[in-house]
């Protein structure tokens, strides 16, 4: 019995049509000018709020920031004699999340060195964009918090734009300590309405809760953050701090009282989502987010700092690497194969 072998004709592609490329191969059409355009659209309801509360002190300090952290990256690819790269609009969305991070009454040279620092510093001289291991905005105000303490705490009262001293709720907090009575009247119904809103001292852009979840919301729906990030990092500071309030209420007030004030929302939504510096996978992004809520948690009540977030997101980004390895997905079979390696090792298994 004959068999009939068929032939079959292999059509190679011609010269050309294949197309090699590094990862990632599945692309979306979002560019970076594209994605900061929509972080800008999202930043939008803080930078309004800020303005409404703090008028002409919070549209001088945007400016001055905005155009300091352009003018810096520009200066420093016009250095390298680089294409200029301030039209993906990175700089221009770090400036105005470190401007929201500056206290209503921060002089223009303080929002100069802030914003120098963050573009060139903390970003470009670890080689741009996608090469920062740290937060630009997060670490520039750490920066400015440990080198210029005195104007980063000239506070304003909102919409009078009076200068006052200790004038924050994390101010009120650390003298109210010792006293339950007035730990109470901290986490009255009245001050959280009042922190929820924004009608508070503070950060020109981390006071009004309600402005910050709107832009937050936005994000999720643009799906450029992780919700595991936010989530953990506030459901950790309302537990922790929860614990602590009912072992000691004469030592910091309830957890909601954290959650509102200070920059807790703005750093959730805002900062610890950056996607250069937080974890690749969602285990990671919820181990990342869980750590920066218990040091938040740390400094603020047992540290010399009143406020603990942007020094508890820069600690955070520096241990990424090792969130990541730790937690990245092991293909099918890894187990298995890695205990028979293993195995293999030790001579159990010739």
């Amino acid at each position: 019995m004959s068999e009939e072998i068929e032939k079959k004709t292999v059509v190679l592609p011609e010269p050309g049509s294949l197309v090699l490329s590094t990862s990632p191969h599945v692309q979306d059409g979002d560019s970076i000018s594209k994605i900061m355009l929509k972080v800008l659209v999202c930043l939008l309801p803080a930078v309004i709020a800020s303005i409404w509360f703090f008028r002409f002190n919070a549209v001088r300090i945007l400016v001055y920031c905005g155009a300091f952290s352009v003018f810096a990256e520009y200066a420093w690819s016009l250095a390298i004699r680089r294409k200029p790269t301030v039209g993906d609009f990175s700089a221009l969305v770090t400036g105005v999340i470190l401007a929201l991070n500056l206290p209503p009454g921060a002089p223009w040279w303080l929002c100069m060195v802030g914003s120098v620092f963050a573009i060139i510093v903390v970003k470009e001289l670890f080689g741009g964009l996608g090469q920062n291991p740290f937060n630009p905005a997060a670490a520039a105000r750490v920066a400015l918090l440990v080198g210029f303490a005195g104007p980063m705490t000239q506070w304003a009262a909102p919409v009078t734009g009076e200068l006052v001293s200790g004038a924050t709720p994390l101010g009120a907090v650390q003298l109210a300590k010792g006293s339950k009575e007035a730990m109470a009247i901290l986490g009255s119904p009245e001050n959280l309405k009042a922190l929820f809103l924004g009608n508070v001292g503070g950060s020109i852009g981390e006071t009004s809760a309600l402005a910050i979840l709107i832009g937050g919301f936005g994000l999720l729906c643009f799906r450029l953050i992780k919700w595991q990030i936010p989530l953990a990092m506030i459901a950790t500071i309302f537990v922790f701090s929860g614990i602590v309030h009912l072992a000691a209420p004469e030592l910091t007030p309830g957890p909601v009282y954290h959650i509102l004030s200070g920059g807790v929302m703005i750093g959730a939504f805002f900062m610890a989502t950056d996607m250069v510096t937080s974890p690749m996978t969602a285990l990671g992004g919820l181990v990342f987010g869980a750590l920066i809520g218990v040091l938040t948690c740390v400094i603020r009540i047992w540290g010399a700092y009143p406020e603990g977030v942007s020094f508890s997101i820069v600690i955070a980004n520096a241990l990424v690497p090792l969130i990541d390895r730790l937690c990245y997905i092991r293909p099918f079979g890894w187990h298995s194969h890695s205990a028979s390696a293993l195995q293999i090792r030790r001579g159990e298994i010739k």
